[in-house]
């Protein structure tokens, strides 16, 4: 049964919060006698304090974006539900959570700056060029792919009725309803309990509205491509992306906390009283490899499939780039950092269980990951008498809204990144920053002809998992620099490094026989096989950076409340 599975991820999630949080805690203690920078800085733009709640919803929000639901619900079809869980477990609890936590601390000890300025401030300044050109390429393909993710969302068809347009429009309303929200909260002063009272159900209104909105302004909807919502989504994180905090990412993301509040409530509500029992196999392999697809190996695929819902190096770089800016005290860091990332890791396991339900051969596994996954909500909702015509659009916008969050923090911190690389400045270099940013994206998406998020997912999987050990490579040379222990970062660093830096070598290889043979490669196959070598050369280069600083014990840069 489902439930047995879901009890024993919720029971293994609180276990971990509460005791190996509090290992976390004692090697990297917090201090609420120390002023965040949030606080000390408070410049109304990119640093404001922000209570518990409101920052755990949009920190929560922008990092359970796709990740947490396309990666688990692959792996799954591909290896059988049995090692996705157990990875979605273990990494959660073990990996990415440590890593949230430690680089949430990192970076309020370094004045709220970015991974890639703890890297300068320990390492070499090659380390620091490196790295923030590593971590700018992995948010390309965060964009590329949640994009079109998105996209194919508002193209989704099920019984042959178009439910995509109705998602669209409703996905409209909500991004103004939050653009409301944000004037309200800062502007207006308005209390955050009663303003979360009246958008609530605001927002559910709108998932009603979506379906009964004018015919011909969903058959515009409707006559919208792929490409061309692609196109739109873009200039949707151009514009996000520059507005300030306040105003549309910390409204938005906190709402669509409360739509991944009630979409995980759905899921329970179907695990623990909808009696799904368990027909997918628990092992779907032939000699340790997909049964189901060609070429998938159990070793590294699960590793940088499952992605999100198990570690994440996007989520370190959220947590450097806009979190931190917004954590009000210290203490917060242990809820907002790993209890965010033991969070995610619940919202992983109902996503697999949507492909437990399912027996194999069933004609929705050949469905888009997002379309199994709002008709498994769908039908738990359908437990409470919501009926599929209403509960179906609800899981989709659900869904496309943790995807808005996630676009819109990976085009600002690509957009800081950039500024920081090329010395932009003021409003004229944000603009001329996020528009440089969004060019490869672009570039991929026009041209890619088949579904681009599943072209771009292997890049992406690999990048996102192997930033994420770059990062923890990051935070322990800091902690050996100040005299901690670090095996808390050393040994998930190691692991992740190895099956990351091993998945990156298998897509890497064919690409570089193709092209010594002369093969003919589609654009977007040119694209991916040139970042893969790139993201492979400059790994190993920061590997050797990293060693070359503990070693030598490099100076480096110093930034004041640096401790550990």
């Amino acid at each position: 049964m489902i439930i047995q599975i879901v009890a024993l991820a919720m029971l293994v999630f609180l276990l971990a919060y509460r005791f190996y949080g509090r290992i976390l805690s004692d090697r990297l203690p917090l201090d609420d006698r120390r002023p965040t920078p949030a606080c000390e800085i408070n410049d109304g733009v990119d640093y404001v304090p922000a209570k518990p709640a409101l920052l755990l919803g949009q920190h929560f929000s922008a990092i359970a974006a796709a990740g947490p639901i396309i990666g688990p619900i692959l792996a799954g079809i591909w290896f059988g539900w049995l090692p996705a869980l157990l990875w979605i477990l273990f990494g959660s609890v073990l990996i990415g959570g440590v890593h949230d936590y430690a680089s949430l601390v990192a970076s309020i000890r370094h004045k709220a700056t970015s991974m890639g300025e703890v890297v300068k401030a320990h390492m070499s300044r090659t380390s620091h060029l490196l790295f923030l050109v590593f971590v700018w390429l992995c948010l390309e393909y965060v964009i590329i792919a949640f994009t079109d993710i998105t996209a194919q969302t508002f193209k989704s068809v099920q019984g042959g009725q178009a439910y995509g347009p109705a998602v669209a429009g409703s996905s409209i309303l909500y991004l103004m309803a939050s653009l409301v929200l944000g004037v309200l909260l800062y502007k207006a002063r308005m209390n955050l309990w009663l303003a979360t009272a009246i958008f609530i159900p605001v927002v559910l209104l709108i998932v009603w509205v979506g379906p009964h909105l004018p015919q011909p302004l969903l058959d515009t909807l409707n006559g919208l491509s792929v490409r061309q919502w692609n196109m739109i989504l873009l200039a949707y994180c151009f514009v996000a992306s520059i507005l300030p905090i306040w105003l549309l990412l910390q409204p938005r993301g906190y709402l669509g906390g409360w739509l991944l509040y009630l979409t995980i409530g759905a899921g329970l509500v179907g695990a623990f009283f909808g009696g799904y029992t368990i027909q997918y196999p628990a092992l779907n392999l032939t000699g340790g490899w997909a049964s189901v697809v060609n070429g998938k190996m159990l070793f590294p695929v699960l590793f940088i499939t499952v992605a999100c819902g198990a570690c994440s190096g996007f989520h370190g770089i959220v947590s450097s780039g806009t979190t931190a800016r917004q954590l009000a005290k210290e203490s917060d860091a242990r809820l907002v950092g790993y209890g965010g990332m033991l969070l995610e890791g619940l919202v992983a396991v109902l996503a697999l269980g949507t492909v437990m339900m399912l027996p194999l051969g069933s004609e929705m596994l050949k469905s888009d990951p997002n379309t199994v996954y709002a008709n498994g909500v769908a039908r738990s909702m359908g437990l409470v008498g919501i009926g599929f015509a209403v509960a179906f659009p609800f899981a989709l916008l659900a869904f496309s809204t943790f995807v808005y969050d996630t676009l819109d923090v990976c085009t600002r911190l690509s957009r800081y990144i950039l500024q920081e690389l090329l010395g932009l400045k003021g409003t004229a270099g944000a603009v001329i920053a996020t528009a440089v940013s969004l060019l490869l994206p672009m570039a991929f998406l026009l041209v890619t002809k088949e579904k681009a998020y599943l072209l771009a997912w292997p890049i992406f999987g690999t990048s996102n998992q192997l930033l994420a050990s770059l990062i923890l490579l990051a935070v322990s040379v800091w902690m050996l620099r100040m005299g901690r222990s670090a095996w808390i970062a050393l040994v998930p660093m190691a692991f992740m490094m190895t099956m990351t830096l091993w998945s990156l070598y298998l897509q890497v290889v064919p690409f570089v026989r193709a092209v010594r043979t002369g093969q003919a490669l589609k654009p977007d196959g040119w694209i991916s096989g040139v970042v893969g070598v790139v993201l492979l050369v400059l790994s190993v280069w920061l590997i050797i950076e990293s060693f070359y600083s503990l070693v030598v014990r490099r100076p480096g840069k110093t930034l004041s409340g640096q401790s550990a």
